[in-house]
This record gives structure tokens, sequence and C-alpha cells, in this order.
């Protein structure tokens, strides 16, 4: 049900530059609009805080924190926020571009799991928002499929946006002082099925947490399901901290995936966050190179053992990656040919010597 103070502003003037023409939204915390801005021709989403939780700074500062996390990258993939202000009631509100398409939750859900190519493309993308969001020392910590939405952008179709930097943990270097740290050391924030291990036991938290949850969306992208199956929040809770991920087949035995995709997702699933990429960048780069048949070894050294019937395509994907001969990684055969070589030199050596020997003695 609409609360009286969200429905008057559907025709009023925020900012003196943005006439309200329709919720489009709503959510636990607020609600967030459509509106033009006559002056720049332009569309503009803007985000309100619902006036019930003014009187929760906890919350109020949330909701700062998100538009001032959002105002500071500026990457393609990435939301923008234009504007954060108060209407005159003391509501809490932030301008941010409006965007034409669905969520990431809705697509899965509306045409079911995608080509692995497809699911490659979007999460690179995602990973190059995260990236620029990681250097500048913002973790999201609330990654999930909702929180991706698929627009078209310069006629480039899934571009994929990443909203809702509520839950984000800013380092203290970007934090102001008299900033109210909400993800304090011990609480859980997030949502459970896509939180990593470490968010799950309220431990501290790198952008290696991100990575967790963005395998945690892949995995439900390719195969429609996620990587553990429970009925309740604390049921997920337990098995991203103690149990592996099940394979993809498992989930979607009718489909197939490229080599090493499922090592790369197992890799960025791993318990111990020493164990995953050690950035989206070095994510995004395992992706692009299961797709180009070509994934590189050495970032893949940290994965979890596979089952014994994957062996073979795991030497087969080795052997792709362009494994030298003699480097212990390409099977007995390639243990051999050193000794052959030098075989073949000493041979060759003994026979010049030969010949040098019967010259001097003719």
């Amino acid at each position: 049900m609409r609360s009286v103070v969200q429905d008057s502003l559907i025709g009023k003037e925020i900012a003196g530059q943005f006439r309200v023409v329709e919720r489009i939204g709503v959510g636990g915390m607020g609600a967030v609009y459509r509106a033009e801005q006559p002056e720049m021709n332009r569309s503009v989403a803007i985000k309100i805080l619902h006036s019930k939780y003014l009187s929760r700074p906890d919350l109020v500062a949330r909701f700062r924190r998100e538009a001032r996390a959002m105002s500071q990258l500026s990457h393609p993939n990435t939301a923008r926020v234009f504007l954060y202000g108060q209407l005159e009631d003391g509501t809490c509100y932030f301008v941010m571009e409006y965007l034409r398409g669905k969520n990431l939750a809705r697509t899965i859900r509306e045409q079911g799991p995608m080509e692995p190519q497809r699911a490659i493309d979007i999460m690179v993308q995602v990973c190059g928002a995260l990236e620029e969001a990681h250097r500048a020392g913002i973790i999201h910590r609330d990654l999930k499929p909702e929180n991706i939405f698929l627009t078209n952008q310069g006629g480039i179709e899934d571009f994929p946006k990443v909203l809702d930097f509520g839950l984000a943990k800013v380092t203290e270097q970007q934090m102001r002082p008299g900033s109210l740290v909400l993800t304090r050391d011990g609480m859980v924030f997030g949502t459970p099925e896509f939180m990593s291990p470490e968010q799950a036991q309220g431990k501290p938290l790198d952008p290696r947490s991100d990575l967790y949850s963005l395998a945690c969306i892949m995995y439900e992208m390719l195969t429609g399901k996620l990587p553990f199956e429970a009925r309740r929040p604390m049921e997920y809770i337990k098995l991203h901290v103690d149990a592996q991920p099940r394979r993809l087949t498992e989930c979607a035995p009718d489909r197939s995936f490229p080599r090493g995709l499922q090592e790369v997702l197992f890799k960025a699933l791993a318990k111990d966050p020493d164990d995953r990429f050690g950035s989206a960048a070095e994510f995004a780069e395992a992706l692009k190179g299961v797709a180009r048949g070509r994934l590189r070894t050495a970032a893949m050294r940290a994965v979890p053992a596979s089952d014994p019937g994957d062996r073979p395509a795991d030497a087969a994907g080795e052997q792709a990656a362009g494994a030298l001969p003699g480097t212990g990684r390409g099977g007995p055969a390639n243990s051999k040919l050193p000794w052959i070589v030098f075989g073949v030199g000493v041979v060759l050596a003994l026979g010049g010597l030969g010949a040098v020997l019967w010259t001097v003695l003719r």
C-alpha cells in the first residue's frame, strides 16, 4: 500500500529540476521513482528513503553511504548517481540514471539458464565495474542477481549495471570523520544465498568476498540453480561455510559447459579467500581464457582438486594453455623429452670427436 508521503511526490518537483512522473519500484527501505529533467531532456530515477526511517541513524547512514559510494564510481557498468539531498520534511533521496531493462533475477526467471558465452560476457563486464570499486576501497557486500541490471547502452545488448551499494564498506581512508560504520566485525549483513563464508561468519571482508558472491550469481546464470540446495537462510549460511558446491552438470545434466569453466567458478567459490582469484580483473581474465579455449594454468594453481572424471579434460586444458615440454606439467611423455635430446647430443659429440681423431691419425 502506498504511503501518503510517497504518493504526494508524483507531479512534484525535486531540487528545482526533477519532476516526479511515476513510482517504478518499492523496497523495504524506500521507493524508486521515474522523473523528468526538462533542462537535460532526459529521464532519471530518484531513490527515496521511507520517512519513517528518518529516526534510524543507522539506516540513514546506510542510504547516504550508497549514494556516496556510487557517486565516486565512473565505470560504465556501474549505475551513475548525479545528486544527493533531502526534501523539506527531511526525507533523504538521491538521483541516479534511469535504466530500461530488467535485472538478472527476472531475466533468469523468465528465460531460464543462459548460454555460457552470454553469461561470461555479462560477468566480465560486471568484474570491470567491481575492479574500479575495489581499487577505490569500496566492497559491495550484497551482490545478487537483483543488483545486476541488464540494459541496452549505445546499441549494446546485455549491458550490465551494478546497483545498490547500500551495504558497501568503505575503507578508513574513504570514510569522513563521524561516519557510522554499519558493517562492524561480528555482524552479518547481506543475502544468505550469495554470501561468502567469511561474511557468513561475520569476519572482516576484502574484495575477494565479492568475487565469491559473483561466482554464486554466475552459477545460477548457467544452471538456473544455486551452488547449494537449502530452504532456510541459516541453512545457506552453514553450507557456504562447510559444504562444497555442486558440480554444474549435477544441477544441469542436459547442458554442456566449456572446458575449464567449472574450475574457474570453483576457484572463485573457494572457502579460503587466499585460494580465490586475487582481484576481479583476474577473475575476468580467467573467464576470457575459458571463452577463448585457452585457460591460463598459472591463474588456476589454487583450484581445488577436481573429481576423477574431470582429469582428462584438465590435462587437455593445460595442453591448450601452452604447457611447455619439460616443465613437469605436460605428462610422462614430456618428462622424457629432455633425456632424449641429451642422448642425441652425446652421440653427435662423440661422432664429431671420432672424426677429428681419424683425420689426425691419417
